[in-house]
């Protein structure tokens, strides 16, 4: 099993709320970064947010020494040749440790950076831009003529594939393109906070594609968790969280969602409809699983609430629907860390990364330059 937990601001008891905000800085990203590291985390997913993700990832790399280091990007936004040597740089420096979430975004977030590709669009140029990554790191020399992308002679100078792994490709999406350039490119299909039984079926569906290009995939997912001693101070604490949602608050996140494309944002959504009924109890969607979060933050919104064998059954239930990978938060990310990683992480079976040996030398690479320029 993989369990991941998250990084990223906003942060904080209830962060929707300024009083219920916390300072993130790099101080409080190192704090973040330790805590994973020595609590036995898989490693932590670097979301898209108010801090680029490679420059905090690379900041906090030294202070740690196994987790991964899952890594947003969206295709497009940074030529595929550049955003490859990027990858390879962190690969290598992390001792394969890094991990590769491709995220298509929604019409809102990327029309901010310049891409006004429609929803479907976006993921034929993100087939086309994995088509050259997929080459770089197989060592090719490429020249590439695409609707899309150009590139006359494109190499990685770093030893990929030899001494660096090319990093893993994790994606997500739940329109038919979506699950199209997952089944022919990525390694590991995630899917927001769905039921078990919804969740089942998306696993068939990807299968079933992946198949048709002979290929086979991990499965995994985004969820919250809020774990207590007993299943009743779980809840009271899910009731604390829902006592702080105000109309305000629930306004704002719902114009925000409105206005996206994203098919998983619209199954988000459904499962509480923007409304916030009296008893909290009335959005638990499956046994243990609560959409309340949902009201007020964007993306994921559902929860695992109670206590840790609660929490350790509902985690089965998805690992005998075919997940095996959990990425997961509660509010705020420091403390439910610690939270979980003493109550839960223990009783699991977590996988956790062992470094490689590096074996290649000053005059491997200098052969290897000389090469890349003779080819230009």
């Amino acid at each position: 099993m993989n369990v991941l937990w998250y990084m990223c601001a906003p942060d904080g008891a209830y962060p929707w709320q300024p009083e219920g905000s916390r300072k993130v800085d790099l101080g409080y990203y190192k704090q973040l970064a330790l805590a994973y590291d020595q609590l036995g985390y898989t490693g932590a997913l670097f979301a898209t947010g108010a801090h680029d993700v490679w420059v905090l990832a690379s900041a906090l790399l030294s202070y740690t020494e196994r987790m991964k280091f899952l890594v947003a990007i969206h295709p497009g936004l940074v030529a595929p040749t550049l955003l490859a040597k990027m990858a390879a740089t962190l690969q290598e420096f992390s001792r394969d440790r890094l991990l590769i979430n491709v995220v298509s975004g929604d019409a809102k977030m990327l029309g901010a950076y310049g891409m006004t590709m429609p929803h479907d669009e976006r993921y034929d140029m993100a087939d086309e831009y994995l088509q050259i990554w997929h080459r770089l790191f197989a060592g090719e020399t490429v020249s590439h003529h695409g609707k899309y992308f150009q590139t006359e002679g494109a190499k990685l100078a770093l030893p990929v594939g030899e001494t660096i792994a090319p990093p893993p490709l994790w994606f997500g999406g739940s329109s038919d393109k979506a699950l199209d350039v997952a089944a022919k490119h990525v390694q590991t299909y995630l899917s927001w906070g769905e039921t078990p039984e919804q969740i089942g079926a998306k696993v068939a569906a990807v299968k079933a594609k992946a198949a048709e290009y002979g290929r086979s995939l991990d499965y995994g997912i985004r969820l919250y968790v809020i774990v207590r001693d007993t299943d009743a101070e779980a809840w009271d604490a899910a009731s604390d969280l829902y006592k702080r949602m105000d109309e305000r608050a629930i306004a704002a996140n719902q114009r925000f969602v409105s206005k996206t494309d994203s098919v998983g944002q619209s199954r988000m959504t459904a499962m509480h409809g923007g409304q916030k009924p009296e008893n909290l109890r009335d959005l638990e969607i499956a046994p243990n699983l609560w959409a309340g979060i949902g009201l007020v933050r964007p993306g994921p919104g559902t929860a695992i609430v109670g206590s840790p064998d609660t929490v350790i059954r509902t985690l089965e239930a998805y690992r005998k629907a075919g997940v095996e990978t959990f990425i997961l938060s509660g509010m705020p990310l420091l403390e439910e860390a610690f939270r979980f990683g003493e109550k839960v992480l223990p009783r699991l079976d977590v996988t956790r990364h062992v470094a490689p040996a590096r074996n290649y030398t000053w005059s491997t690479l200098f052969d290897r330059d000389l090469s890349n320029a003779k080819a230009s």
